[in-house]
């Protein structure tokens, strides 16, 4: 895991201004479980080429977040990310990934969380979200 900081940060601010002013991406998939035993989904967003998965295990109080491809294939650049509203800093798992990026987990129990993830060039960010 390796968190951000500086210029990738403010693409994660500003991803969330172009995402909302966008359509809806087609492409969403179910999410498969990679976060682990224990974990349900508790929300998702919509991206091109998969979906983004924000999910919470209430047995230890950390959410997770994955970012799930529609269409598995050969490598592409990829990232998921996740922290406590009002932190500065990001948890995230960026690389070239066939399948998914993730799991990245963070304990936030009664936390709200900021969450998202890319596939390419295409981010999606959702602040504020999953409060308590």
């Amino acid at each position: 895991m390796k968190k951000i900081t500086g210029r990738v940060a403010a693409v994660l601010g500003l991803a969330l201004v172009v995402t909302v002013a966008g359509p809806a991406p087609v492409g969403a998939v179910a999410y498969g479980g990679q976060c682990g035993s224990g974990y349900g989904k508790v929300n998702e967003a919509a991206i091109p080429g998969g979906t983004v998965f924000l999910t919470y295990n209430g047995s230890n109080g950390k959410n997770c977040v994955v970012v799930v491809r529609s269409s598995p294939g050969s490598r592409v650049a990829m990232d998921a990310a996740l922290k406590q509203s009002g932190g500065t800093s990001w948890q995230t798992d960026p690389g070239d990934f066939t399948e998914y990026a993730g799991p990245v987990y963070l304990s936030a129990a009664g936390q709200c969380v900021d969450w998202g993830g890319r596939i390419g060039d295409d981010w999606i960010v959702r602040n504020g979200t999953n409060c308590g």
